[in-house]
């Protein structure tokens, strides 16, 4: 099984393991946090809409705030600056967002619970591949040349 393992290995390697992929999967994980960012930016009363309907208060500081980590910790993250930095916070954001919006356990049995429960479990894979960046980074770190 081990042959097998590194036969595959060296045929995927070529793809998988260059800069390039590493750069389209950074980018895939900070996706939602780019759009994000910029929608609140481009719309900020919509943001305060938003921070207010999960009851955040004052909402204009926490709106600027979310804008200024989503954007800068996505950047971070696809320029290879503090990388791992960036990965935690947006993972840790992630996570008490998750647990702010998508109480599902709340909610009466139905549709509207399964979906919150499906786009829970979803979000805390995402808090997972921000650990996982933020470990790759600290256990393996690249120069910026190579983000």
């Amino acid at each position: 099984m081990d042959t097998l393992q590194t036969k595959l290995a060296s045929l995927a390697r070529p793809i998988f393991g260059t800069r390039w992929m590493r750069f389209l999967a950074h980018l895939g994980l900070c996706a939602a946090y780019l759009q994000g960012g910029l929608n609140k930016l481009t719309d900020f009363p919509g943001a305060i809409g938003e921070m207010t309907h999960f009851g955040l208060s004052p909402a204009a500081p926490f709106a600027v705030l979310v804008i200024i980590l989503e954007l800068a910790a996505s950047v971070m993250i696809l320029v290879g600056f503090f990388r791992w930095l960036g990965a935690l916070g947006l993972g840790a954001f992630t996570l008490l967002a998750t647990f702010l919006a998508l109480r599902f356990w709340e909610l009466p049995a139905g549709m509207e619970r399964f979906m919150a429960a499906n786009s829970f479990f979803e979000h805390l894979g995402l808090v997972g591949g921000f650990l996982l960046v933020a470990w790759l980074d600290l256990s393996h770190p690249i120069s910026n040349t190579e983000a």
